[in-house]
């Protein structure tokens, strides 16, 4: 299905053929990456679990992006809010408006369900361009401070600054 087309960018649901495609420009890109988490996102989509959208530029995979129905970790998780999983657009295709597009899309069909939608993003500097994409947007942070490993970082306890230390933020939608 064709969720989005103008100006170079169009939105798709994920296919099997772009987790390849995604993980070989990843790796390219010296992100540490393995197919099986698309291949994870397709299961989920086919299961009904999730909806998977992918951008192309110019007909190129340019991006990505996965909305949940609910939250299955974190502050929210009670809330029966919409979770945005996992923004990603390949470097070689920022600065197009690509991960705006991807977020518009995302939170029209979170609005289907829910006037509010949420997320979590990484605090090391690898998650730079999405914590300002997320902060010019409009998300809030919950307030409930730094998550480490699904589970509240408490103040002064040692962590690691890797993907799992992060931070949960929210956007009224409607």
């Amino acid at each position: 299905m064709i969720y989005y087309e103008k100006d170079g960018i169009r939105i798709r649901d994920l296919r099997e053929s772009d987790a390849q495609i995604i993980t070989d420009e990843e790796i390219a890109q010296g992100w540490h990456q393995s197919v099986e988490k698309y291949l994870m996102r397709l299961q989920h989509q086919a299961e009904g679990r999730c909806t998977s959208f992918v951008a192309e530029y110019n007909g190129c995979v340019a991006g990505y992006v996965n909305v949940y129905p609910y939250s299955i970790a974190g502050p929210f998780v009670d809330c029966g809010y919409p979770e945005i999983v996992d923004l990603g657009v390949l470097e070689k295709y920022r600065n197009h408006g690509i991960g705006n597009v991807l977020l518009d899309v995302a939170e029209e069909f979170a609005s289907r369900t829910s006037d509010t939608v949420q997320l979590n993003v990484g605090l090391h500097s690898g998650y730079g361009n999405a914590q300002r994409i997320y902060v010019k947007r409009g998300y809030l942070p919950d307030g409930s401070g730094a998550w480490y490993r699904k589970a509240v970082c408490e103040p002064y306890s040692p962590c690691c600054n890797d993907d799992d230390l992060v931070l949960y933020l929210s956007k009224k939608l409607r």
